[in-house]
C-alpha cells in the first residue's frame, strides 16, 4: 500500500508531466480563469485516470500477449478521443458550477494523456499500480495547472519589462517552478 502512495505521490511532484516531462505544456499556456483552471485539471485528472487504466488493460492483456505491441499509438488514441465527450458531458452534469465548455481540444492536445498510457505500458507493476501512477500525473497537471494560473494573475499586477511580458515571463516561471519541484528529487529514497 505504500508502495502506491509513494507512486502516487511521486508521479504528482517529483515525475511530474508537466515540469518534468514538459508533455501536456500547450494547456497549460492557452487556459486563463480561475474557474476554467479547475475544469481543466479536473477533466484532465479524470481522463487520464481513464485512459491510463484501459490502456494498461488493453495493452497487458491483449496487445502484449497477441504480439501486437507496435498498434499501441493507434489503440490509445481513439480511446482517448471517444472518452472526451461522454466525460465532459458526465461532469459538467456531475458539476454544473465548473464549465466544461470548450475543453475538448485542450484534452484532445494534451500530450500528458497519451504520455501516461505510454509510462504505463512500460511499467510492469500491475493495474492498481498504473492507477495510482495515472490518478498522480492527474493530480500533478492540476497542481501545475493552479500554480500556473496564481503566477499568471501576479504577473498581471505587478510591473513586468515591455520585453518580459506575456509568454516570456510566463515560461521563465515555468522554468522556475521546475527547478522548484526539481527540489523535491530527494525526497523519497527507493
Amino acid at each position: 500500500m505504500s508502495d502506491l502512495f509513494l507512486t502516487l505521490l511521486g508521479t504528482a511532484l517529483i515525475n511530474n508531466l508537466v515540469l518534468h516531462w514538459s508533455l501536456g505544456v500547450d494547456p497549460l499556456l492557452a487556459v486563463e480563469g480561475r474557474k476554467q483552471v479547475h475544469a481543466l485539471g479536473l477533466a484532465s485528472t479524470c481522463l487520464m485516470l481513464t485512459v491510463g487504466t484501459l490502456g494498461h488493460a488493453i495493452d497487458h492483456w491483449l496487445l502484449v500477449p497477441a504480439n501486437l505491441t507496435f498498434l499501441r499509438l493507434f489503440v490509445w488514441l481513439p480511446l482517448s478521443v471517444l472518452l472526451i465527450g461522454p466525460l465532459l458531458r458526465l461532469l459538467s452534469g456531475w458539476l454544473p458550477a465548473l464549465s466544461f465548455e470548450g475543453l475538448w481540444p485542450l484534452l484532445l492536445g494534451n500530450a500528458g494523456i497519451l504520455g501516461v498510457a505510454l509510462l504505463n505500458s512500460q511499467d510492469h507493476q500491475g493495474l492498481l499500480h498504473a492507477m495510482a501512477l495515472s490518478l498522480g500525473a492527474g493530480l500533478g497537471f492540476w497542481l501545475v495547472l493552479s500554480l500556473f494560473e496564481d503566477l499568471r494573475q501576479r504577473t498581471v499586477d505587478n510591473d513586468i519589462p515591455l520585453p518580459f511580458r506575456g509568454l516570456p515571463i510566463q515560461l521563465i516561471g515555468a522554468g522556475l517552478m521546475a527547478v522548484a519541484f526539481l527540489g523535491l528529487r530527494g525526497l523519497v529514497k527507493t
